[in-house]
């Protein structure tokens, strides 16, 4: 008798564990940076393209980034992954900060944590200008 109440109970907890893991794997997915191999070391952008207080957002070396002109030809670029558990940041403009949706953890304009649980600022990208154009990397 005590055999059977083990077999079911191992039975149980592995079918448990199977539905719990296919249940959370799309949400991790969606949330996780997606990998996209052999993007270029450089990335080009028009100035034109990054309006000031508007959040620019591009894949460099295969993950997402993001770049901002905080204030009339100040511009920051960063590693769209928040420092906390890699969920991807957004830009919200009438608070004119990043938030990374996942708990709730807020950037400044230029990177550095405002508030809630990431532990260092958002990976800081150079940003170089040349003529109209914007090199990032």
């Amino acid at each position: 008798m005590g055999s059977r109440r083990l077999f079911l109970t191992t039975a149980l907890g592995a079918i448990g564990a199977v539905l719990a893991f296919a249940a959370g794997w799309p949400v991790w997915r969606y949330l996780s940076p997606m990998e996209e191999p052999g993007e270029e070391e450089r990335i080009a952008l028009d100035r034109e393209d990054v309006p000031l207080g508007v959040a620019h957002f591009f894949r460099f070396r295969g993950q997402p980034a993001v770049v901002l002109q905080s204030s009339p030809g100040v511009y920051y670029a960063f590693s769209a992954i928040c420092t906390h558990l890699g969920c991807i940041v957004q830009w919200l403009p009438e608070q004119r900060e990043f938030l990374c949706p996942c708990h709730a953890g807020r950037f400044s304009p230029d990177g550095r944590v405002l508030s809630g649980p990431p532990p260092r600022p958002l990976d800081s990208l150079p940003v170089t200008v040349v003529d109209n154009r914007l090199l990032i990397g």
